[in-house]
């Protein structure tokens, strides 16, 4: 498909069905991440991919609570990747300290894109989860306290009336404009 049609066809999905995601799959996203660019090259990320079904049923738990049920779906996903945010190098740090600026933060962001985008491809599904129990976490799945969880993400295959919702999207012409901030 041209990327034109992937970024329209990628969405959050939040049912899967109970088949496991082939191993080459998983691995051809992690390729994509692998690709992903970063600050000064630091690739500032590894991922965990959870696909044990026990323990990610207790890492899915650790997404949601009795008052906070919005995650619940992640259940459903036969596999949570765990985007840990590893150091930066020096160089980016330093910059980042000079600029005030996290840019960990923005790479993580461009590596679940490109987890995300990868998998839709291979007709899989994905939802990017920033709400967690990140200590729990860590404890389940032995991440060192130094290391900050940046981002979940559920990967598995959406049933096949799982339409594919029309994208809501502010006005463009409200999301840009030239030479000047207006």
């Amino acid at each position: 498909m041209s990327f034109s049609e992937l970024i329209n066809k990628r969405q959050s999905v939040r049912k899967y069905l109970p088949r496991p995601v082939e191993k080459e799959k998983i691995l051809k996203i992690v390729e994509a991440v692998h690709l992903a660019p970063s600050a000064c090259n630091s690739q500032p990320w590894k991922i965990v991919i959870v696909d044990e079904p026990d323990l990610k049923s207790e890492v899915a738990k650790a997404t949601f609570s009795k008052s906070v049920s919005f995650n619940k779906f992640i259940q459903e996903a036969p596999v949570i990747a765990v985007l840990v945010i590893e150091k930066a190098r020096l160089i980016t740090r330093i910059g980042g300290t000079i600029k005030n600026q996290e840019y960990p933060q923005y790479d993580i962001g461009i590596a679940a894109e490109h987890f995300s985008l990868q998998a839709t491809d291979l007709g899989l599904g994905t939802c990017i989860v920033g709400w967690f129990d990140e200590k729990k976490i860590q404890q389940l799945l032995n991440i060192p306290a130094k290391r900050k969880i940046g981002l979940l993400i559920t990967l598995g295959y959406s049933p096949e009336d799982y339409k594919l919702r029309k994208k809501i999207r502010k006005p463009i012409d409200q999301i840009y404009s030239f030479n000047s901030y207006s």
